[in-house]
């Protein structure tokens, strides 16, 4: 079974992700980035960084400890949502970046991300060659060949200075509630917006170490909603644990997920002749509402993988400007090499500044299709390619959905469970089907 996942390492801290794995990661790492070119004739450079989990601190100690134990210099930035942490790899020309975090997963589980030089995320080619040379025997360096730890104070002010810089609109005038999920935006976040011009509220921004993603958050949007509707803000802004996407609630507490984002920029970066090659790049999770309203405004739309990495493989790839998922990741590859919530919000923020709608108007342009997913857990993912009863029975149900509906079913790339996601012009219809097909998959996959 493969180590990495859709977005690194990841599992239950100290069980699934120990210290020593950490040192192994962190020492292979060095080596196959060294190996591709890299470190190739000066002393190589590492950025590093985690979200707000107790267990931070163990892994980033072990990370640091492989890494410079390789030879490299690290720059340790602290607590640091992850766009921000392949932000300071680009800048300063380092070599590689690590962000311990788990994202959106819960407080227990942590992990590890590589950023390549210039802050991409690494192919999984790469991912591959890091795994495979774990625990190999290698020279180790001596005396002034080790590698140093700095602390960079700066690097959190040199981010908020990076992400104030996208825009140029004053944002006075609005009225703004973020929810920070007791994570890394919690540092950055409510700063950055304030600074923008607009009326900051920040709730769950008091990271504990232990309350991170606890019931709050973009996985649990009700205190968000309910203190949106309470103080009568324009919008409410939800993060995940290290920042790198963002929910959006609007004025009457409806949520305005990755799709409606990603119609609303898309629009906007046309009308300023911004949207290269008039498409917008998202993931086969995409609501066909979405794909809808894309292509009623002239738009076109490319689908991938899931995962943010693989928006961008092809966004590069081709060229394109703007991309992102329905979970709230979003890239605007002219500002950034990865997902970024805060600078999403300030984007979209924008937006309904110049345009001087409310963000329910925006979202107005575009009709989602009802559309049920259920995570189906402890089944053998491995099994799921093989079961011609699930594959028969998706065919089946497809036949009778035609273009008024569809039918994804996937391994998780960050958890232990399938996902069952079904749409249809019906929530019935769709909610039938998906619990149908959840039960099938939960019988097949034992």
């Amino acid at each position: 079974m493969a180590l990495f996942g859709t977005d690194g390492v990841r599992g239950v801290a100290n069980i699934d992700l120990t210290a020593e794995l950490a040192v192994d990661l962190a020492i292979a790492a060095a080596h196959i980035l060294g190996e591709i070119g890299a470190f190739a004739g000066h002393r190589p450079k590492a950025i590093v960084g985690q979200d707000s989990r107790a267990s931070g601190d163990f892994l980033e100690a072990a990370v640091i400890a492989g890494l410079t134990s390789a030879g490299v210099d690290v720059y340790r930035v602290g607590v640091l949502p992850t766009p921000a942490i392949s932000f300071l790899v680009k800048e300063t020309g380092a070599d590689l970046g690590v962000m311990i975090s788990a994202s959106h997963n819960p407080m227990p589980d942590n992990g590890i991300k590589f950023f390549a030089r210039g802050g991409d995320k690494l192919a999984d080619s790469v991912e591959a060659q890091i795994e495979a040379h774990l625990g190999e025997p290698w020279d180790r360096p001596t005396g002034k060949d080790v590698g140093r730890i700095i602390v960079d104070d700066s690097a959190k002010e040199r981010y908020l200075k990076h992400i104030l810089a996208t825009i140029n609109t004053d944002l006075a005038g609005l009225k703004v509630v973020v929810d920070c999920a007791n994570g890394a935006s919690s540092y950055v976040a409510p700063i950055a917006y304030e600074k923008a011009g607009a009326k900051v509220s920040a709730i769950s921004a008091t990271p504990t170490g232990w309350n991170i993603n606890e019931n709050c958050g973009s996985t649990h949007l009700d205190n968000l909603i309910a203190e949106v509707k309470k103080t009568g803000a324009d919008l409410g802004i939800a993060h995940d644990g290290d920042a790198d996407r963002c929910l959006l609630i609007d004025s009457s507490g409806r949520v305005i997920d990755g799709d409606y984002i990603l119609m609303i920029l898309a629009s906007a970066l046309k009308a300023e002749n911004k949207l290269n090659k008039k498409t917008v790049v998202s993931t086969v999770m995409s609501n066909l509402g979405f794909v809808n309203a894309m292509e009623a405004g002239g738009i076109a739309v490319v689908k991938t993988a899931v995962g943010d990495r693989y928006v961008l493989e092809n966004m590069l790839v081709n060229n394109y400007s703007l991309g992102g998922e329905q979970s709230g990741h979003v890239i605007l590859r002219e500002f950034s090499n990865t997902g970024d919530g805060i600078l999403t919000a300030l984007q979209v923020m924008q937006v309904l500044a110049k345009s001087k709608k409310s963000l329910s108007e925006l979202a107005a342009n575009m009709q989602k299709y009802p559309q049920v997913l259920v995570n189906v857990k402890d089944v053998r993912k491995e099994k799921l390619a093989a079961s011609t009863k699930i594959s028969d029975f998706i065919s089946e149900q497809e036949k009778v959905l035609g273009n008024n509906g569809r039918i994804l079913v996937r391994a998780s790339g960050t958890e232990s469970l399938i996902r069952v996601m079904v749409e249809a012009q019906e929530m019935q219809t769709a909610q039938k089907i998906a619990d149908s097909l959840a039960e099938l998959v939960r019988s097949e996959l034992r």
